[in-house]
């Protein structure tokens, strides 16, 4: 039962309002004057106060100040009653750091609205406060997505995975984030009919590993290392903490993923409507863009991968990238594809 101190000069006013919220399920305490309304606020430590402004002995102004001043009275949730409707008035309360201003009169409606409400935002901050006990500073006062990967920098674990080895699993519980330091990833997939199925490739300085941020989630992607690849991770409850209590850090986190899965929808449409042509000519400057950021115009790439992310038969992409090098678009030297005319590659229909 929640706990209300209610301090109120007026008698009359001061025990059908007590009654009021007694009958609403709570528990309260009164006072007729601020000194000692002040002085149960100390002793019994409410949940939430509700005062009066113009009172004997200390009117609510002081009341609400005096509490200020002290570290377990500081944060509990203080709501002003006043006959007095002046802007200037309600101004002065809410400097003083009072969560709310009712007027007298008083509709019971929103006295019980004001109450219930202040003390749900008193839960979710001491919530807050606790998820947020255990961070270290430094999570703590991360601002942006670089201040994060930065973070993951200096707190994550180092992990090296060799080429074509596994970073993780579909089916397997999904415990970490990573950010990729060196190196390429795919995921993939297996499809109904056996067949491997690349949903994404990532490069140094992305993600990799989201889901739910439910405790028993599993991956629903395999990762693996395209080449030796370096990663930090961290715990995903911990990442979790880090973005409660970072609310700005979290949207653009969100808007990170949401480019991705953007990414991901135009791969598919890809599958599904281009020409075995364009599925190649597409999925080459894809792998060109992730493996070789500085435009060498050169890739080392399985041509089962290449198959899987353009969602065609290995033999077709076989036969494409032959016709490709007869075009003059492409040269192929054992598993190396160089790039002759880029321009070219991106106009095939």
């Amino acid at each position: 039962m929640k706990k209300i101190l209610l301090i109120e000069d007026d008698q009359a006013l001061r025990e059908n309002t007590a009654e009021l919220l007694e009958l609403s399920g709570f528990e309260v305490i009164t006072a007729k004057n601020g000194k000692l309304g002040l002085d149960l606020a100390q002793k019994s430590l409410p949940q939430i106060i509700v005062c009066d402004i113009m009172m004997p002995e200390l009117n609510g102004y002081e009341v609400l100040k005096a509490l200020g001043e002290h570290e377990e009275t500081k944060s509990i949730p203080f709501i002003f009653l006043s006959a007095k409707t002046d802007h200037t008035e309600v101004r002065t309360g809410m400097n003083l750091g009072a969560d709310d201003y009712l007027t007298k009169p008083f509709e019971e409606e929103d006295l019980l609205a004001a109450i219930n409400s202040r003390i749900a935002k008193s839960l979710l901050l001491e919530k807050r406060n606790k998820d947020s006990a255990d961070l270290p500073q430094e999570a703590l006062d991360l601002r942006n997505l670089n201040e994060l990967k930065n973070y993951f920098y200096d707190f994550g674990e180092e992990i090296e995975v060799k080429r074509n080895r596994f970073i993780y699993q579909e089916g397997e519980h999904a415990n970490f984030i990573y950010l990729i330091i060196k190196g390429v990833v795919k995921t993939q997939r297996m499809a109904v009919n056996g067949k491997e199925l690349i949903t994404a490739l990532f490069q140094a300085d992305d993600f990799l590993g989201f889901s739910s941020f439910d405790e028993n989630t599993a991956y629903e992607e395999t990762a693996t290392a395209v080449e030796n690849c370096l990663l930090t991770r961290i715990s995903k409850t911990k990442l979790k903490e880090i973005l409660v209590v970072n609310k700005e850090l979290a949207l653009e986190l969100m808007n990170v993923m949401n480019e991705k899965l953007s990414n991901t929808k135009l791969q598919l449409l890809q599958m599904a409507y281009g020409s075995v042509r364009k599925k190649t000519a597409q999925t080459i400057l894809q792998f060109l863009e992730v493996l070789n950021p500085k435009q060498e115009e050169t890739i080392k790439i399985s041509r089962g991968d290449l198959a899987s992310v353009a969602g065609i038969a290995t033999e077709s992409l076989i036969r494409t990238l032959s016709q490709f090098k007869k075009d003059g678009l492409i040269d192929i030297d054992g598993r190396n594809i160089k790039i002759l005319d880029k321009k070219g590659l991106s106009c095939v229909e």
